[in-house]
């Protein structure tokens, strides 16, 4: 995976989480707070789920075949919306269900010394963890609010382990002021609604991770930067004169696809086109290197045609001559 997968960060989580999950699973035993058992579930689900991601990078490096000729980039995709359906079910959904019972049969909390120790630790681990994605990911962030940076994103390695520490942050902060709650009132139902609460955000927090990965899987344009440089690199040569449309598709993360319709003057010999094409396709790789697979197609622009408006039968997508849509 390359640098900007943020390997060191999904590394980093993945020990932590480890980690983690041991010592809640060990406070759970000795003191049986459902909050400890879920939040230990968590953990050990995120822990899954960075070895997704992991095996998501790794598969993604394999060479393309006849019958992939475009490659696996979107791999990383593929296991990144398999993160988020394992943090629903696993994480969420189970969570919801302990709180449930803990609320319906409330118990006391033993050895109380044991969450919150584990607890405060976790709450560090965690922090550290947090850091870690966030130092990675503003290498690439930019100008971006953080809104935006996981929005837009083309690799979904690091907007997965930000939400998923986050996540992680809050639930322990939640799990701690149940069990604080439970302790202080003498009411193990304190300790039911805090698992109940770590439920219904880590449901939350899938949602929006399965809505980012899934408008990657259909297939994202490069952002408005590198499309400006790629039509700038286009036309930059003699022979071009501009561009009639263009489509840019990301194959994967730091793999994109530019197919584009170039206007040239009618006079043109094949080779002078040809030259211009070879020299177009140069100036697009230096200025944007992860556009790998190039398709530039010569024809004559004309002022009438244009005048029509776009086709939109010649969109994918776009609506049939009944008018019905594809």
């Amino acid at each position: 995976m390359s640098a900007s997968g943020g390997t060191k960060a999904i590394v980093a989580a993945l020990l932590a989480n480890l980690s983690i999950a041991a010592a809640k699973f060990v406070a759970f035993l000795f003191s049986g707070s459902s909050s400890m058992l879920a939040e230990s579930v968590h953990s050990l689900a995120d822990s899954g789920n960075q070895g997704l991601l992991l095996l998501g990078g790794k598969k993604a490096k394999r060479v393309a075949t006849p019958q992939h000729p475009f490659g696996y980039g979107r791999e990383r995709y593929i296991y990144a919306f398999l993160v988020s359906i394992v943090l629903f079910s696993v994480g969420g959904m189970f969570a919801i269900y302990e709180g449930y019972e803990k609320i319906k049969h409330p118990h006391e909390i033993k050895h109380w010394y044991w969450p919150v120790g584990v607890l405060v630790f976790a709450i560090i681990a965690e922090t550290f963890s947090f850091r870690t994605a966030i130092k990675e990911s503003n290498v690439l962030r930019g100008k971006k609010s953080w809104k935006e940076f996981v929005r837009h994103a083309k690799a979904p390695e690091l907007p997965v382990v930000l939400l998923e520490d986050l996540g992680a942050l809050v639930g322990l902060i939640l799990a701690l002021g149940g069990v604080g709650l439970a302790l202080l009132t003498g009411d193990g139902v304190w300790d039911g609604i805090g698992t109940l609460c770590i439920g219904v955000l880590l449901i939350l927090i899938a949602l929006v991770l399965a809505a980012e990965t899934k408008s990657l899987l259909l297939g994202e344009s490069a952002g408005l930067e590198d499309v400006q440089k790629i039509e700038a690199a286009i036309v930059a040569g003699d022979t071009v004169t501009r561009i009639i449309h263009m489509r840019t598709l990301h194959l994967g993360p730091e793999e994109l696809l530019v197919a584009a319709k170039i206007a040239v003057q009618h006079d043109d010999t094949a080779t002078e086109i040809a030259g211009a094409i070879d020299a177009a396709e140069a100036r697009i790789r230096e200025a944007v290197p992860i556009a790998r697979v190039i398709y530039l197609e010569p024809d004559i622009y004309s002022e009438t045609e244009a005048a029509k408006g776009p086709d939109p039968e010649a969109t994918p997508g776009g609506p049939t001559p009944d008018g019905a849509g594809h």
